[in-house]
């Protein structure tokens, strides 16, 4: 089960912040998109690496406060969680 306290840690190893950096441009590409609003499917699809890591990139993104979900993530699966820009 994934859990982000468990992860934490591994995003802020030398292979962690490439893939968290890489997660934050993607996230920030998606959004410039206009629709103001994005899947984490796909800022998923372009990560190589754990699912589980993956999903502690965007949610450390959540942490830090760029931005936010608009689902319940105990309603949908994690791949389909929703994300807006911080306003």
């Amino acid at each position: 089960m994934y859990r982000y306290a468990d992860l934490k840690q591994q995003l802020f190893t030398d292979d962690g912040q490439r893939m968290f950096l890489k997660a934050r441009d993607r996230v920030h590409e998606l959004l410039a998109l206009g629709t103001g609003a994005f899947v984490i499917w796909e800022v998923m699809r372009v990560l190589s690496g754990d699912d589980w890591l993956k999903l502690a990139c965007v949610d450390r993104l959540v942490e830090l406060e760029e931005i936010r979900e608009v689902t319940d993530p105990k309603l949908v699966a994690g791949q389909d969680r929703v994300f807006v820009r911080r306003s």
